[in-house]
């Protein structure tokens, strides 16, 4: 049986992780938090992504897990209702759609609970060193011993860590979109029955929307800024920035600067995208946001996972062991439409439509001739 490490156990990693471990590999996740990390946004899986729900078994579980949410208002600064829509969402699309809306720690606990009788977890730990010149990949970890495996897949986010130890230095691949954004828990202090509240300044934005079932509150804070570069690991310099630029900004800011010290799962990032020409390197294949982030601008990042885990795995298996191949294959039938989505985030959309029927067609066939 081959072996299979998979360094995040976030959506991309742990649908890798599901599809793997059913196609026969022995599978290894190794996760640097001590569990799964909780928290983020409310996400979407769109398009030929609910296919890949459908077959894993967890489409109709997941729509029990939707957010539900029914509109959304905008506000000014002093909490004056200025717009109020119940037809569509912040970003545009319709409300009553076929698309599944559910936070992203409910997919993630899902993805788990299908993986973990199965498939061995290292938690609080990492990936020190990767040797990858050999008809095996040598691992050392930073608490782990030593281990050796067929295939090492990374799906380990923008920040990816295998990508910088087999790749390079992520700034060679990272495309800077100029915004950052924080998200974490909070109480539902404004009484939200299934709606979200946006505010929007000169260079920031706020929001706060209700999530399961009202009993709590996702929150949201963000700004522009082209230049800055904030480390994503200092929390207490993500707290000073955000405090330096939010607040004389108006609206619930002022509270919500206040509970993100305190919140559990508090969540920093700048928005960027991932550009690779290639994503794999010997027995070393990247897959989700560490090899095509489209960052949650494009709305696509979730969808992007799902399909491609979905996708690799099944090149893998249409290979027969072959990994060079898979590789190569799985390229070759995603990266176009992985192409196409990030061109979502910065509307520069050459071609018109983002995604062509025939696109959206070639993945939803490409799933179901796997034959899963």
């Amino acid at each position: 049986m081959e072996s299979v490490l998979v360094s995040g156990a976030s959506v991309a990693g742990l649908a890798a992780a599901y599809w793997l471990g059913r196609n026969g590999y022995s599978v290894t996740v190794v996760e640097r938090h001590p569990g799964l990390r909780p928290g983020g946004q409310a996400i979407d899986v769109r398009g030929p992504a609910l296919e890949v729900l459908d077959r894993m078994g967890l489409r109709a579980v997941a729509e029990d897990l939707k957010t539900r949410i029914k509109g959304f208002s905008v506000v000014d600064r002093d909490g004056n209702e200025l717009s109020r829509d119940t037809e569509s969402t912040p970003t545009g699309g319709p409300i009553d759609n076929q698309d599944i809306e559910l936070l992203r720690d409910d997919l993630i606990g899902l993805l788990y609970d299908e993986t973990k009788l199965k498939t061995e977890f290292l938690f609080d730990d990492t990936i020190v060193t990767i040797s990858n010149l050999g008809p095996s990949v040598d691992v050392t970890f930073e608490h782990a011993d030593p281990r050796s495996f067929d295939v090492v897949v990374g799906a380990d986010g923008l920040h990816s860590n295998v990508r910088r130890l087999v790749f390079g230095p992520e700034d060679r691949f990272k495309k800077r979109l100029g915004t950052y954004a924080a998200i974490f828990t909070v109480p539902n202090f404004l009484e939200l029955d299934y709606w979200q509240m946006w505010h929007y300044g000169d260079t920031s934005m706020a929001g706060v929307y209700s999530a399961r079932n009202n009993s709590e509150a996702r929150a949201m804070l963000g700004f522009m800024e082209p230049d800055v570069r904030i480390d994503y690991r200092d929390r207490e310099l993500q707290f000073a920035e955000l405090d330096r630029r939010m607040a004389d900004d108006g609206w619930v800011r002022p509270q919500l600067l206040e509970l993100m010290r305190s919140a559990p799962d508090f969540y920093f990032d700048e928005m960027a995208q991932i550009v690779m020409d290639h994503w794999s390197i010997g027995r070393v294949v990247l897959v989700g946001d560490a090899g095509y982030c489209s960052s949650p601008m494009s709305g696509q990042g979730t969808s992007l996972a799902l399909l491609g885990a979905t996708i690799l795995a099944g090149e893998l298996k249409l290979a027969r062991l072959d990994h060079g191949l898979g590789f190569a294959n799985y390229f070759k039938r995603f990266r176009a439409y992985t192409e196409r989505t990030q061109f979502l985030a910065t509307d520069s959309i050459p071609g018109g439509a983002p995604i062509s029927q025939e696109q959206f067609d070639l993945i939803v066939n490409s799933i179901t001739l796997m034959n899963y």
